[in-house]
């Protein structure tokens, strides 16, 4: 399956826009952003094998530890658009992928770990 890029930020969109607003309306200064895959550098970064699949990533400082600090630099998630496509055959599918994506990774700015979120799911 293959889309526009225009369509992945309107899936985006609509996929933070469904996410309870409990947890959404509380999500700041956080920039979601798309990328069609990860970079050598974050595969690196994050110790990922050749047969590993990254379908997104938070990077920034959970809200959890950042006690006493004053302002910070915009905390970034990123979707990996061809991963997230190989994952899914249709365009419902790809939505459902996405937002469970995104939300796991707003999970992250909130501080869960893996295990927490496994949890939580």
């Amino acid at each position: 399956m293959d889309i526009s890029d225009e369509l992945f930020q309107e899936l985006i969109d609509q996929a933070f826009d469904s996410l309870p607003s409990i947890h959404r309306d509380r999500v700041q200064n956080v920039v979601i952003l798309f990328a069609d895959e990860p970079t050598l550098e974050q595969r690196r970064e994050l110790e990922l094998r050749h047969d590993q699949t990254l379908l997104g990533l938070y990077q920034g400082i959970p809200l959890s530890q950042r006690q006493g600090r004053g302002s910070v630099c915009p905390d970034c998630i990123t979707l990996f658009k061809i991963p997230l496509l190989s994952q899914a055959h249709d365009i419902p599918s790809l939505r459902e992928a996405i937002r469970h994506t995104l939300w796991h990774e707003i999970a992250h700015y909130y501080g869960l770990n893996h295990e927490q979120i496994h949890e939580l799911e």
